[in-house]
């Protein structure tokens, strides 16, 4: 786990606050999304598919400030639609990093180099690059060619620059474990990006391709064999061991959809980033009025090939607070991570 331990540190004494407050619901992280225009046309994504007026709208800095801050979250993940694209986006981080919220700013890096003068190399921020595969093989999963030539040109510009930089791969039923480990070994040993999130392909419902995500067998297998021989323990992997156990079939945990919200231009989405079933105003909201028990494989249908980040990591962290074992198996490779 390569989280760096100030990181480490900070979330570790929020969840221990959250415990002694006794609180059974609370959140980790807030996928934040401004707006939801973007300028690529990936196939497993369909925020483009919204109409044209819900596109062009921009959320107000101090709606996304609030919201995050209304939360209580220590972490904030902004995504869209591509986050660049809003004029005020500096802005927006510059405000949460202020108050020492941890901030990824999720991109497909067309904008990264042109916008890089709006952002200042901190510990609480990075970018998060969206990264599919190499060259061929993401270029076509974001329907342009040059799109990772330049992407890589921009992890090394903002390397260059001090920035902490992070990407977040997902993968689909036409990988293999050799694609897998192809595109992270690259990142990890010749680009030397600072974190790595990797998620499998999730049905997302208004996605265009429909045909290409994963079953829960297909990714535990997947994922088995992509970190056999090491590969696992050697790449900077910014995920709870538990989290990496439920991937490949070691471990098995409920849907936490609660701690790892969804804030957008509609308010607070129910109950998951990847289901529409509703909006409210505050995560207060939120999280006493919806009926969190009807969730979840076995339980809704649209859940029954989801092992998704959004529903599973913030149950792996939690899970890791509550055992002692874990908890030091986790602390090893933080520290681990961090020489």
């Amino acid at each position: 786990m390569a989280m760096p331990l100030r990181q480490t540190v900070r979330i570790g004494s929020y969840l221990f606050q959250q415990k002694l407050r006794k609180r059974e619901k609370f959140p980790l992280i807030v996928e934040l999304e401004p707006l939801f225009a973007c300028n690529l046309k990936c196939e497993g994504c369909g925020k483009i598919q919204h109409p044209a007026g819900v596109l062009k709208q921009r959320m107000p800095v101090a709606q996304a400030v609030g919201a995050v801050l209304e939360s209580g979250a220590p972490m904030v993940s902004i995504a869209g639609g591509e986050p660049l694209m809003h004029p005020q986006i500096g802005e927006i981080v510059r405000q949460l990093v202020a108050k020492k919220k941890y901030v990824f700013l999720c991109t497909n890096a067309m904008l990264m180099r042109k916008k890089m003068d709006q952002f200042t190399p901190s510990p609480y921020f990075a970018f998060a690059v969206h990264i599919d595969g190499l060259r061929e093989r993401h270029d076509e999963s974001v329907a342009k060619e040059g799109v990772f030539d330049e992407a890589v040109e921009a992890m090394k510009e903002a390397k260059r620059r001090g920035f902490r930089v992070t990407t977040n791969s997902t993968f689909f039923n036409t990988d293999t474990p050799q694609t897998i480990v192809e595109v992270l070994n690259y990142l990890n040993d010749d680009l030397k990006v600072d974190e790595m999130m990797i998620s499998p392909a999730y049905a997302y419902e208004k996605a265009p391709d429909q045909e290409h995500f994963l079953g829960v067998e297909q990714t535990r297998e997947l994922f088995k064999k992509a970190f056999a021989g090491g590969n696992r323990s050697r790449w900077r992997l910014n995920h709870s061991p538990l989290f990496l156990d439920f991937l490949e079939g070691k471990a098995d945990f409920p849907c936490t959809a609660w701690a790892i919200p969804n804030y957008s231009l509609f308010g607070w989405q129910r109950p998951c980033y990847l289901m529409s079933d509703g909006y409210v105003p505050t995560y207060k909201e939120l999280v006493e009025e919806t009926d969190w028990d009807k969730y979840g494989r076995g339980k809704d249908p649209r859940c029954a090939n989801c092992m998704a980040h959004c529903g599973y990591e913030p149950t792996a962290v939690l899970a890791t607070m509550g055992s002692l074992k874990e908890s030091l198996r986790a602390a090893r490779e933080t520290v681990g991570g961090n020489r």
